[in-house]
């Protein structure tokens, strides 16, 4: 058994490696001082985010962009209370609408961006999410790619506004080693995944791979599954915007049980990914981390000595030390908080959330999903 956990420990270590190996291989992107000329449609999915979407649409006057080449939409998802944003000032810097979700499937936010796209009347849309704050130059920043660059879709990085919290912390980390795979996986030309919070494709694109269709029969995943049929069909016009200027920032769940159903609900679609780069290293990840918590119970109960066990965790937080130290210096530049204690915890939580995506449901939005 010990010769077992530390072949998968080897196998963690060469994946993870080769995850560095890829994020090194995507350069940082410093925008030009060209002149924007992409139309953009900004696409928000929303239920309930009266408190947060004031301080979107702020962020979004704050654009430096003309404000003739960009429209915001609004896509309400059956909302208790509605959202009226004339009545707070919005709706005179730039276009903006509601609508309302048509339900069609399992998977409100995809039906919300199905919906949106019958209203969409320019060629690149870009989601994201209604507690989010946009930076000035957002879409400057990604103007300014796709005018160098031949591309269709366009995935970029997604940070957390942190209290001095452990939970915030934790939360930090575990989003910081996302975007270290999702950023290692488009450096070895494997992209599987990508954050719809800050997600950019064109229309004609999504028509292109008929949206959703497929997949939506599974609540999230409005992001993954997109980028993995365009990765499949068009994987050299699918690109990552490694740029600090289009970071967008978002608000960590307020308590452990939304964190654990946040995580679940990514979780719950890892098995229906169409790649198989992805099944394998979220498997790997999954077994990386189980085989640690093994480890800590073979300590408990004797089976394994103390340096054996400190000789199995400092391989595995070396490698994922090294990933969240150079994907934190990206997103942050601030230092890595509570990174040991997370470090103990993250194995134990990963592993409960994993097996409990096979089995169990979740709530998202006042609803309930899963099993």
């Amino acid at each position: 058994m010990i010769l077992v956990l530390f072949v998968i420990l080897v196998i963690y270590f060469i994946s993870i490696s080769l995850l560095i190996f890829g994020f090194s291989r995507i350069k940082k992107y410093q925008k030009k001082d060209l002149k924007p000329q992409t139309s953009f449609t900004v696409i928000v999915p929303f239920r309930n985010e009266a408190e947060n979407l004031p301080n979107l649409l702020n962020s979004f006057s704050n654009l430096n962009y003309p404000t003739d080449l960009f429209e915001v939409i609004l896509v309400d998802d059956n909302s208790l209370e509605k959202f009226q944003f004339l009545s707070r000032g919005f709706g005179t810097k730039f276009q903006i609408k509601i609508v309302e979700n048509i339900r069609v499937s399992n998977s409100p936010k995809k039906d919300a961006i199905t919906t949106a796209m019958q209203h969409v009347k320019t060629n690149w849309v870009i989601t994201t999410d209604a507690d989010c704050l946009v930076p000035a130059n957002w879409l400057l920043t990604f103007d300014n790619y796709i005018q160098e660059n031949k591309v269709s879709m366009l995935a970029a990085a997604v940070s957390y506004e942190c209290e001095n919290s452990f939970l915030d912390h934790f939360q930090q980390l575990d989003l910081t080693s996302l975007q270290g795979a999702t950023i290692g996986s488009f450096g070895l030309s494997k992209a599987f995944m990508c954050n719809g919070a800050n997600f950019a494709y064109t229309k004609s694109l999504f028509e292109k791979v008929n949206g959703f269709e497929g997949n939506n029969k599974i609540a999230s995943g409005d992001d993954v599954f997109l980028l993995q049929k365009a990765a499949e069909q068009f994987p050299k016009e699918v690109h990552y915007l490694k740029a600090e200027e289009a970071i967008v920032i978002t608000k960590p769940t307020e308590n452990w049980k939304s964190l654990f159903y946040q995580r679940v609900r990514w979780a719950a679609k890892t098995s229906s990914y169409k790649s198989s780069c992805g099944k394998s290293l979220g498997l790997i990840v999954f077994f990386g981390n189980l085989s640690f918590v093994i480890g800590f119970v073979f300590l408990l109960f004797g089976i394994w000595s103390y340096s054996i066990f400190v000789l199995f965790a400092f391989f595995k937080f070396l490698i994922d030390f090294v990933l969240l130290y150079i994907t934190n210096q990206f997103l942050t530049k601030t230092r890595i908080k509570s990174l040991f204690l997370s470090s103990l915890f993250y194995p134990f939580f990963s592993s409960a959330v994993a097996l409990y995506s096979l089995f169990g449901s979740y709530e998202w939005k006042g609803r309930r999903f899963g099993k």
